[in-house]
């Protein structure tokens, strides 16, 4: 089972950008999604989280600019960005708890992580 995480990149203050997160391999089924970030000097932190039931969970600092959804059919999730300001700069990583075919419990999985710069 793997992540693999896209959309990062370099955009200007106000700006926008949209994180994708597909997990792959023998997957049974996918508990609760989400991306966390990781600033220079900073702990990890949860942006957002999504149950496989479509509850949302967010960090006080991205409410009403970021969303957080997900497609269980492509074992997908996603992190629109918008409004983005310099202090959103940061490593994103995708998070997933995943039960694998024949595993019988559920594990945790990371994403590689992905760079998210806003300039100001």
């Amino acid at each position: 089972v793997q992540l693999q995480a896209s959309g990062g990149g370099l955009v200007q203050a106000g700006g926008s950008l949209r994180l994708s997160c597909a997990a792959s391999g023998s997957i049974f089924s996918i508990n609760a999604m989400g991306w966390y970030r990781q600033a220079p000097g900073k702990q990890r932190e949860l942006v957002a989280a999504i149950t496989s039931g479509g509850t949302t969970n967010y960090a006080d600092s991205v409410k009403g600019r970021f969303t957080i959804s997900r497609d269980n059919a492509k074992n997908t999730v996603y992190l629109q960005m918008n409004s983005l300001k310099p202090e959103d700069t940061a490593v994103y990583y995708c998070n997933a708890d995943i039960t694998r075919w024949g595993g019988g419990y559920e594990s945790d999985y990371w994403g590689q992580g992905t760079q998210v710069t806003v300039s100001s």
